[in-house]
């Protein structure tokens, strides 16, 4: 089938300018102004930006926590992140304790199997190294298109892993090509502090930012920074929250060290406050790491203006408030951590960022949608506008006005984080390799449309 999308206003990292784009099979064929050429489908994109479709970098859909699963599986999170924008994105397959690597993928594979809405590839989240020839079996995933190691500094008890094993992975990343990815929160540390507000009798939500103060996330995020560098390996911390966290990479990146942080769209609008919230509303706002004092979200408003940080995802990791989140009642410790968001992050970012003159069009794609492409080796097949990508488009009508509410989300949970928020500018049709998505606020596809995408070597470029 092609299309022809006719008149939209082409936005690129790069570029800014008005053309029409031929689309044959899966790709992007031909891109100029004024095409004369016959389409299976015509649309009109006049007065209408045409960007790349986003790629979420970060995302947990159905995986076991806290002794419940996430709410969204792969084919409700994925349809949600279609009617945001996002036509790719990568998810954290988590190691179980005694399994192996290629045990976990075959798993997280199984999971997915015919229900994919968009694209998608994985990270491996590293647990357990002690089976003999674990970091051989390691050693061996980028060669499979699994090319990002995910290990978690927190958590202890439950994911968290020790040094050791931090910097064994590290070693291995920097000979195979691996981008390493870091929670950086001193988990020794907060399990104290944890331990000692309910021993005092401090239940409530709040303290779940109070047990894990910045500093928590500062300290671990250097620490990651210097045992990356000796390693010699590339470093991406995820979820940076706080100014604690910014300093150091930004020290890092001016001295020209190999590391990149992503921040999440909460940590821009959402502030320590809302814990507070009676009636248990504020364990709507239990992620990791949590909300912040609120003079941080200025500080990363001007980290990814200046590119100390390179990328926004949502970390989407939705549970419901009524049946999930309502296991810690009476105990914060067991609200399962995680907030949803994989449907409004450009929305968001575009009403918030680019429509108040913190951003320009340009940096919102490219920390949408082209840094992660580039990051985890999905560049330039995906990420980017260009004849032999891939026909992932979104056609985004600036003057859409939306209200955001879980009440027209497509997300299982029943809350939003931005609950009544009124954006003016939102996605009008979306393609997935040339496939229509999402047209006239309807999904239009059948899941199983998206695939798993090998993804190419850290530093190398995926192409056809």
């Amino acid at each position: 089938m092609s299309v022809l999308i006719k008149g939209g206003r082409i936005v690129t990292a790069a570029d800014d300018y008005i053309a029409d784009i031929l689309i044959e099979g899966e790709t992007i064929t031909l891109i100029g102004a004024s095409l004369d050429i016959a389409a299976d489908k015509v649309i009109d994109a006049h007065g209408k930006y045409v960007l790349p479709g986003c790629i979420d970098p970060h995302t947990h859909l159905d995986m076991p926590f806290g002794g419940t699963t996430t709410i969204d599986d792969v084919e409700s999170g994925q349809i949600a992140a279609a009617f945001g924008g996002t036509t790719c994105h990568v998810d954290f397959c988590i190691q179980p304790q005694g399994l192996t690597f290629a045990e976990s993928l075959a798993m997280w594979r199984e999971k997915a199997a015919g229900k994919q809405a968009i694209d998608m590839g994985y990270h491996i989240a590293v647990t357990d190294l002690s089976a003999p020839g674990a970091l051989d079996e390691l050693a061996t995933l980028p060669e499979q298109g699994v090319t990002s190691y995910k290990l978690f500094m927190a958590y202890k008890g439950a994911l968290m892993v020790d040094d050791e094993t931090l910097f064994k992975t590290m070693e291995v990343a920097a000979a195979t090509g691996a981008l390493v990815m870091v929670h950086a929160e001193n988990g020794d540390a907060i399990d104290v502090l944890v331990k000692k507000a309910l021993a005092a009798g401090n239940t409530a939500p709040v303290f779940h930012a109070r047990t894990r103060p910045p500093e928590t996330e500062g300290e671990a995020t250097n620490r990651a920074i210097q045992l990356a560098h000796v390693a010699g390996a590339p470093l991406y911390v995820v979820h940076v929250s706080c100014k604690e966290s910014v300093e150091p990479i930004a020290i890092a990146r001016d001295k020209g060290w190999n590391v990149w942080g992503e921040t999440c769209t909460q940590y821009f609008f959402i502030d320590e406050t809302f814990l507070e919230r009676p009636n248990f509303e504020g364990a709507k706002y239990v992620y990791t790491p949590p909300p912040r004092a609120k003079a941080n979200q200025d500080v990363l408003w001007d980290a990814v203006r200046t590119n100390v940080l390179s990328a926004i995802s949502t970390d989407h990791c939705a549970f419901r408030w009524d049946t999930q989140k309502s296991l810690g009642a009476d105990d914060f410790s067991k609200i399962p951590n995680g907030g949803p968001g994989i449907e409004n992050r450009l929305q968001m970012i575009h009403e918030f960022g680019v429509r108040t003159g913190k951003i320009t069009l340009n940096r919102m794609v490219e920390l949408l949608a082209t840094n992660p492409a580039k990051l985890f080796g999905l560049y330039p097949r995906k990420g980017t506008l260009a004849v032999g990508s891939d026909a992932d488009i979104v056609i985004f009508d600036p003057e859409k006005q939306v209200t955001i509410s879980a009440s027209t989300q497509h997300s299982k949970t029943d809350y939003n984080l931005f609950e009544g928020t009124t954006v003016t500018g939102s996605p009008d049709t979306v393609l997935l390799r040339g496939n229509v998505l999402v047209e006239n606020d309807t999904f239009v596809a059948t899941p199983g449309v998206g695939t798993f995408i090998s993804r190419a070597k850290f530093g190398e470029q995926l192409h056809r």
